[in-house]
């Protein structure tokens, strides 16, 4: 059984795996944010997290990795249970995965915790510790036996999201040319994840299956890691109808730290404000958050992780889920924002913007934090 840590994370994609690896220059600046940032519920809404400090085969954290990832300041983060796609043996995969995790919990009782309620995330904050909730980028692993949705809340799954790039027996993903929305099977899956009170997201749909699935849907959902097509047109961002759509709901959208922010695929810090403010603006300050697609640490750029990206995307392009704008070199990252105090030092620039307090503690975890515990314990 591979029980590495580079296992467990592989699968999901660049965005998962190289924010797994971050490299051993990574250091926390000095500026650990403002003062109220350190006593915030700070909510990744989709990343992932690793220790690239220990060996492989060790699932116990490093001392460095611990220290570097609570200086984030983050409080809990979505991680994608691997792998996504039309696997035919994705059911056997995504509970071994869910087992992974659980071995890396159990390894770090004193700094992980498993979210399982929205109370679990205060509980988080209280303790110092990171929380991690368990959710899933496609519901292939699910297609017609809806009994496992059940089961995949028994093992700890809380995040659902309906489809990954492609299609899948649910509706159609971002993309596919088709663009045919959601299947009665689609309808039946949502009914089934609501009556189970797990979030429903709508990440990497397309956008009549997005636009239909806010429909369908009876309670507040996510769209968990996205951008703004009203920006730059790419099929991984959301536009504007859909995202006040989800609002209305009282979902919540989360912008992503992607290559899909800009038509260059190299993205500055002065675009993804902007995108976080259209977002801001369509949605209302109650319904926007961070999904970095990344995670709290940063993405070295070295030959190491150059390689890991090179292979990812191949891997990607071969299954056909590769988005445009994927390459070879192309790393998924926001490289103004790619350092371990990237959430601090954007809390400054918002500030900078006349953001206030009360904004942004909605911003970088409070709307997260009350959807979760709508959805999770209402």
């Amino acid at each position: 059984m591979d029980i590495s840590r580079r296992g467990l994370i592989a699968g999901a994609g660049a965005t998962v795996a190289l924010a797994a690896m971050p490299g051993k220059a990574a250091r926390a600046r000095e500026d650990a944010g403002p003062a109220w940032y350190r006593g915030a519920m700070v909510i990744d809404g989709l990343g992932g997290i690793g220790d690239p400090y220990a060996p492989e085969d060790q699932l116990r954290f490093s001392d460095r990795a611990r220290t570097e990832l609570l200086s984030t300041g983050v409080t809990a983060v979505n991680l994608t249970v691997t792998p996504v796609g039309n696997d035919p043996d994705i059911w056997t995969k995504i509970n071994h995965g869910l087992d992974m995790w659980g071995y890396v919990i159990a390894a770090n009782p004193d700094f992980l915790v498993p979210v399982r309620k929205a109370g679990d995330l205060r509980a988080a904050k209280a303790a110092g510790k990171m929380g991690l909730i368990y959710g899933t980028q496609d519901t292939s692993m699910v297609g017609a036996a809806l009994d496992r949705i059940a089961a995949l809340k028994e093992r700890g799954v809380r995040v659902m999201q309906l489809t990954y790039n492609l299609r899948n027996l649910s509706g159609d993903g971002s993309l596919e040319p088709g663009n045919a929305g959601l299947s009665r099977l689609g309808h039946a899956t949502i009914e089934r994840i609501e009556a189970e009170k797990l979030l429903l997201d709508l990440s990497h749909a397309g956008a009549r299956t997005i636009r239909e699935g806010i429909a369908a849907a009876t309670r507040p959902l996510t769209i968990s890691h996205t951008g703004c097509r009203a920006l730059f047109d790419h099929p991984r961002n959301t536009g504007d109808e859909n995202l006040k759509a989800l609002a209305d709901k009282g979902g919540v959208a989360g912008i992503y730290f992607m290559p899909y922010l800009a038509g260059t695929y190299k993205p500055t810090g002065e675009e993804l404000v902007a995108h976080i403010e259209h977002m801001a603006n369509v949605c209302g300050e109650d319904h926007v958050g961070i999904g970095s697609d990344n995670g709290p640490m940063p993405i070295p750029i070295n030959a190491q992780t150059l390689e890991a990206a090179r292979q990812d995307y191949e891997n990607r392009k071969a299954a056909g889920f590769a988005a445009p704008g994927e390459g070879p070199e192309v790393m998924t990252l926001v490289a103004d924002y790619n350092s371990l105090d990237r959430f601090q030092r954007l809390a400054r620039v918002l500030e900078r913007r006349g953001w206030t307090q009360a904004r942004l503690e909605k911003f970088f975890g409070g709307n997260l934090l009350r959807l979760y515990g709508e959805v999770w314990d209402g």
